[in-house]
């Protein structure tokens, strides 16, 4: 299975709005959100990925397949360095997961945005959690720390790739 990632291009912003509508469906399990009287979540910041310096979209393929997406942005809760990177959207379609593409995405995401990073998550969503704190383990062999505290909402890892 051959897992690569693409820079979406401008023209692929549409895409990515397809995209962000069928994550959010997913996500509003973890978040309640509800649709608007339009029938859609909409996502505020797809603009941005293309407007503003240190956000990257990617378009996540399998053996050449659009398989899901990665947002890549300099907006962390926790790391307040300089360059520091966050994941702020990830999302993998049904028909790929548990079969090592998130995994692969991500350790491509970290080789190619080398430096800090923190990797999020809500509380509450534990596949999210188990799979975060699995690829981060395994990335980092165990160098990480913990962010967020009991009461906050979201938690994740901090490391250096």
């Amino acid at each position: 299975m051959d897992v690569t990632l693409h820079l979406m291009r401008v023209d692929e912003k549409v895409l990515l709005a397809r995209f962000m509508e069928l994550y959010s469906y997913e996500f509003s399990a973890y978040t309640g959100d509800d649709i608007n009287e339009y029938g859609c979540y909409g996502y505020d910041h797809i603009d941005d990925y293309w407007n503003e310096e240190g956000r990257f979209p990617y378009l996540i393929r399998v053996d050449g397949k659009i398989a899901g997406f990665a947002l890549i942005c300099p907006h962390c809760d926790y790391l307040k360095e300089a360059g520091a990177r966050c994941i702020g959207e990830f999302f993998v379609m049904l028909k790929y997961r548990r079969k090592g593409v998130g995994a692969a995405a991500a350790t491509q995401l970290f080789e190619k945005h080398r430096g800090a990073w923190e990797i999020c998550y809500l509380r509450n969503n534990l596949p999210a959690s188990k799979f975060r704190k699995n690829v981060v383990e395994k990335y980092t062999n165990n160098n990480y720390k913990i962010c967020g505290s009991e009461d906050d909402k979201k938690i994740g890892f901090t490391f250096v790739s």
